[in-house]
């Protein structure tokens, strides 16, 4: 399964009107049960949108999943894309095992999400999560 091509068929920016643009980024993510959840980049133009990711997360939330096997972000071009920080950061909070999921964090580099993140602030609680 190509993650990078499933991705890219969703990655075209779309203009709606003259304050939002839709589907210049588009994520796919796998799951550890093996299901495949996409999703879009809006971007508006008061900064109220969000990154492809975190609409791929939201699909995977609804359907009950919450830990990631990989995941990858392109362009319009089919170009893997790195997962910004606060993406890095919503995914890394879902579960702790997603650390361990492979992100193509440009065409053929792949890290695991911890790799990416700086340091951890949630390796200082005390509880578990």
């Amino acid at each position: 399964m190509d993650l990078k091509k499933i991705a890219h068929q969703y990655a075209k920016s779309k203009v709606l009107n003259d304050f939002i643009e839709y589907g210049g980024v588009a994520a796919a993510i796998k799951t550890v049960a093996g299901n495949v959840y996409t999703g879009i980049s809006i971007d508006t133009a008061c900064s109220m949108g969000f990154c492809a990711e975190h609409s791929a997360v939201a699909e995977m939330l609804k359907n009950g999943e919450s830990v990631i096997q990989a995941v990858v972000a392109v362009d319009n071009d089919g170009n893997a894309v790195p997962p910004c920080g606060r993406c890095r950061e919503l995914m890394s909070q879902l579960s702790k095992q997603n650390l361990e999921a492979v992100v193509e964090v440009k065409n053929g580099i792949y890290k695991s999400l911890g790799e990416i993140l700086p340091y951890d602030w949630k390796e200082d609680l005390e509880r578990e999560w």
